[in-house]
């Protein structure tokens, strides 16, 4: 299985300069970037040392980057179109 890095500046890099505004400007976008990067490295590190654990859990951690990747995409795309 092949390890990918889910960094979300490497996933949208057409955002990375309003990544870092909304960081330090919206705190509910600063505290689902932070639980999606913590996520994010738990599950990068549990493959990189193949760790042991159950194919249902690191499933449900998988899908919940998944969901949290896509409310902050959401985000960016709204508070880019606001910005134009």
């Amino acid at each position: 299985m092949g390890i990918s890095n889910h960094e979300l500046h490497k996933e949208f890099p057409q955002f990375q300069e309003l990544i870092d505004e909304l960081r330090n400007s919206d705190q509910t976008f600063k505290e689902h970037f932070q639980q999606y990067a913590e996520l994010d490295q738990e599950i990068e590190g549990l493959e990189l040392r193949d760790s042991p654990i159950g194919d249902d859990k690191l499933h449900q951690m998988k899908q919940k980057r998944l969901q949290l990747k896509d409310d902050l995409y959401k985000t960016l795309v709204k508070k880019s179109n606001g910005a134009g």
